[in-house]
């Protein structure tokens, strides 16, 4: 299948200083979260794949296109930029319109489109204020809308949810899931772990322009399986719960939890652990009720790749 997103040997620096350090990858239709710490050149790679910037060195290729010197894919491709650059004595509906229009679509066409996205954002009682006068979570609102009016099969989010109250935030990250669940493709870029894990558990870590891993969430956790995964249980019986896990031979330890009646077991071998568990309930009449790891959370998989 042909990825929706495609960089070979991808490189951009200004000077001395590297944004992205040959990178290849592929990503493929959906929803995919775009990972790393300030500076790590995740606004570099949204703004070489939607043709902003040229490569120094490798290509980036969208739908099959070069990205760069490509007008024709703009109709195809959306991006909500971490910067505000707004004119901004223009209102939310002339913004909304005028990148309509600009993405080609007919007056009658951009008035219709702009209506529609405009309200799939929040933004309807507010579209004939004043950009100048909008809050952060607001400029958010129609930043989106601008990517969505043309209708693009692939949209490029970069920091989306920064600066937002509670609600903003939970309002965009609904409308990337409505997003994906329509089939559109999206790359999502946040510094923050647990937002785009809420969003997919297809993620991209890059780190100083360089790609650290990709893939699963478990994918990424099965990569550093010399990590100890600690994984917790809750059961009524738990000390004879403890005392059968420290048969097991990938079980390196045991701590008990006697206030919440469960354990928290190390393991180097997560897989094989979680394999035995229903044998153990069926054989032995542990009822266990409650099985999680916190180490499967891009919290712990991120620090762990980027410090080793």
């Amino acid at each position: 299948m042909t990825p929706v997103v495609a960089f070979r040997e991808l490189s951009k620096w200004y000077g001395n200083v590297i944004g992205v350090n040959k990178l290849t990858l592929e990503i493929p239709a959906g929803v995919t979260g775009l990972l790393g710490p300030n500076g790590a050149g995740k606004s570099t790679l949204l703004q070489l794949a939607t043709g902003q910037l040229k490569p120094s060195q490798g290509t980036a290729r969208v739908l099959d296109q070069d990205a760069w010197n490509n007008p024709r894919l703009n109709r195809f491709i959306g991006l909500c930029p971490e910067q505000d650059r707004f004119y901004e004595w223009m209102t939310g509906w002339d913004f909304v319109d005028t990148c309509a229009r600009l993405s080609g679509l007919s007056r009658s066409e951009a008035r219709e489109a702009a209506a529609r996205t405009i309200d799939s954002v929040g933004m309807t009682k507010h579209q004939g204020r004043a950009i100048r006068g909008y809050s952060k979570g607001m400029r958010q609102r129609i930043k989106m809308a601008q990517s969505l009016v043309h209708d693009p099969k692939v949209l490029f989010l970069d920091e989306p949810f920064t600066g937002t109250d509670p609600v903003a935030r939970r309002d965009l990250m609904d409308i990337v899931l409505r997003l994906g669940a329509e089939g559109k493709s999206v790359i999502v870029s946040s510094h923050v772990l647990h937002e785009v894990q809420s969003l997919t558990s297809r993620v991209v870590l890059l780190n100083h322009g360089r790609l650290v891993a990709e893939g699963h969430v478990r994918e990424i956790r099965d990569l550093i399986d010399k990590h100890p995964h600690h994984i917790v249980l809750t059961c009524d019986q738990y000390r004879q719960l403890a005392a059968r896990m420290l048969q097991w031979p990938d079980v390196e330890g045991v701590r008990v939890l006697a206030g919440v009646n469960g354990l928290v077991v190390e393991t180097r071998s997560p897989n094989d652990f979680y394999a035995r568990l229903p044998e153990l309930s069926l054989a032995d009449g542990l009822a266990i009720q409650t099985v999680y790891s916190d180490d499967d959370n891009l919290e712990a998989v991120f620090k762990y790749l980027v410090s080793k």
